[in-house]
């Protein structure tokens, strides 16, 4: 290995130190990993697994308080490895839940849908009773949903 190899790799090293600091996990269990980025100024939520309606409730109040503690005006929530349905927890969600969100500031929720049937169901059964769901946009893959809270091109 040059000199030169080595510093490239100090160079990417200390970079990637950098973004590690920039990224601060919030809150974490086995259903939920919620992550404030601050490099992208957003609300990252990983949903795993089965969903309950208690662990629906516990890690979207989770979510809001984390968008409020640091500020953030988008949410990037992400289904994609969440397995069944979860509509107990939809009516809440749209009515009591969303509208919290947006009194709170947010300005753009990018849900990542699951590829289990059932629930993007629940996702859907949830959208259409949000009050003003103007802000959230659905997408199939987390980058596309990066590129639209970024407000690069996109393709829904």
């Amino acid at each position: 290995m040059t000199n030169r190899d080595k510093i490239e790799i100090y160079k990417e090293l200390q970079k990637e130190l950098e973004d590690r600091k920039k990224r601060q996990i919030i809150f974490q269990q086995d259903f939920i990993s919620i992550e404030a980025d601050s490099i992208n100024d957003w609300i990252y939520a990983e949903w795993k697994g089965y969903q309950t309606e208690a662990s629906v409730k516990e890690g979207c109040m989770q979510i809001l308080d984390a968008a409020k503690k640091f500020n953030f005006n988008k949410i990037l929530n992400d289904n994609s490895s969440v397995i069944g349905i979860w509509t107990p927890a939809a009516h809440w969600v749209a009515t009591e839940w969303f509208p919290e969100v947006t009194e709170a500031g947010i300005k753009k929720f990018a849900w990542t849908y699951s590829p289990a049937a059932l629930s993007q169901f629940s996702t859907n059964e949830t959208i259409k009773d949000v009050p003003d769901a103007s802000f959230i946009k659905t997408f199939y893959s987390v980058e596309v949903a990066m590129a639209w809270l970024r407000g690069e091109p996109y393709q829904p």
